[in-house]
């Protein structure tokens, strides 16, 4: 029997229409500098007011530059930490603090596959026995959870026979983001959250590992919240494409829409800096110029504005608000909003 028979179907009460993961408002603060004692502690506002909803089934995938609160939202959604506010719901639950599932039912559900291989995993456990690990935590005998890992090994393309008594130091970076990926389906989860899982490996090793990720969705309906900086491989896997920038979302929409005719600046110059194998389409100027604001003090109105050549005075005075422009497609841009009063905004 497949070791990861499908096991969900009974708690699918909302069916297809409702979505597996819904997010609303979810912030997050980090305390820098100074004491609680002295008062002059800064926060840094790493995730601030991201909402959105993942259907079942789908691949979202996120991006945005380093430091713009895509891992940190991964990992509020996972509640490796926990959020200063917001809502998370799955499947019609909610989650823990919120009322609804409990946090290991939860785990259980949804699992992450981080960036680094080798730290993920215990240089002192055997790959047989971490991918085992979980399922024997949540109620499985030794005996089945061996069993269940021997079976994983083989489904990621790792000979149990060879693989099952290694350890992580022992094998290629290709191989224990393999393991990983078995770890995670250990637990048999609805939903994987892949924190840049394949940035770390070259590209005939990326290449396999996504093939394996494509496979694996299809023969047990997962649903995956795909985080990278590669557009490359986000256009490859994802089929909506959420962009964030300074905490915020500024753009969603499905990927050929995205990747066709972007709305926000933002999102226009992350796609011109992705290298192009077009000798006559070769970047000659840098897309963007200047930093990202100080976190700790993010400026008002549009975040963006100071690096932004279309910005008016209407985008240091008003944020813009995440809006449908077209069917599925939303953009946080004055740009795009005949009422913003922006000078190049439709009908101005």
């Amino acid at each position: 029997m497949n070791v990861l028979e499908n096991s969900h179907a009974d708690v699918d009460r909302g069916g297809p229409a409702q979505p597996l993961l819904i997010v609303r408002d979810l912030r997050k603060r980090f305390a820098v500098g100074g004491s609680v004692f002295s008062g002059k502690r800064q926060h840094v506002h790493a995730v601030d007011g991201v909402s959105f909803t993942v259907a079942k089934g789908e691949t979202l995938g996120v991006v945005g530059e380093s430091g713009c609160g895509k891992s940190t939202t991964a990992r509020l959604i996972a509640r490796l930490i926990d959020p200063d506010s917001g809502e998370l719901v799955f499947d019609g639950d909610g989650v823990a603090a919120y009322g609804g599932m409990a946090l290991k039912d939860f785990r259980r559900n949804l699992q992450m596959v981080f960036q680094d291989s080798f730290a993920s995993l215990n240089p002192r456990v055997s790959v047989r026995d971490a991918i085992a690990y979980g399922p024997r935590v949540h109620g499985v005998s030794t005996t089945a959870a061996r069993e269940r890992a021997r079976s994983l090994l083989a489904r990621v393309g790792l000979s149990p026979e060879q693989f099952a008594s290694r350890y992580p130091h022992e094998l290629s970076g290709g191989q224990r983001q393999r393991v990983n990926i078995a770890r995670a389906l250990a637990f048999e989860p609805r939903m994987l959250i892949l924190d840049e899982a394949v940035a770390a490996l070259d590209k005939s090793v990326q290449a396999q590992v996504l093939n394996l990720l494509q496979e694996l969705k299809a023969e047990h309906a997962l649903t995956y919240l795909f985080i990278s900086h590669d557009l490359h491989v986000v256009h490859y896997l994802a089929d909506r494409v959420l962009v964030m920038y300074l905490g915020q979302i500024v753009e969603l929409a499905p990927v050929d829409a995205l990747y066709r005719r972007t709305r926000h600046p933002y999102t226009r110059a992350l796609l011109s800096a992705v290298p192009s194998m077009d000798p006559t389409q070769r970047t000659t100027r840098s897309p963007l110029s200047g930093d990202p604001p100080n976190p700790i003090d993010p400026p008002g109105g549009c975040r963006f504005r100071e690096r932004c050549e279309h910005a008016a005075a209407v985008c240091a005075r008003t944020m813009p608000l995440l809006r449908e422009t077209t069917e599925g497609h939303w953009a946080a841009c004055h740009l795009d909003d005949p009422a913003s009063g922006h000078p190049e905004a439709p009908g101005a």
